[in-house]
């Protein structure tokens, strides 16, 4: 994790726990840099983290579904099927 330091100087162990602190604070999160702004005896920390991978959820035919590899022949031909509405042309 890059760590960049502004308005002051901090130890590398101060900095170390900063690092520490905000990774028990976000545990699921990967911190790739860090800046702490020191401001006299106090800092402000801004943490930068990798994108979060997410999978779209969506309801087809009545179901919840993120990809449709679970799907039978008849589920499918329905997904196929389906009408989509485009929403630009309302008022």
């Amino acid at each position: 994790m890059r760590i960049e330091v502004e308005g002051g100087k901090i130890s590398k162990k101060e900095q170390d726990t900063y690092a520490e602190y905000a990774r028990k604070k976000h545990p699921d999160m990967r911190i790739t840099s860090m800046k702490i702004q020191v401001n006299g005896e106090f800092v402000d920390l801004t943490c930068y983290y990798d994108a979060v991978p997410f999978q779209r959820i969506r309801r087809i035919t009545g179901y919840l579904v993120g990809d449709l590899d679970r799907f039978n022949d008849a589920k499918l031909s329905e997904v196929e099927d389906r009408v989509t509405h485009d929403m630009s042309q309302s008022m």
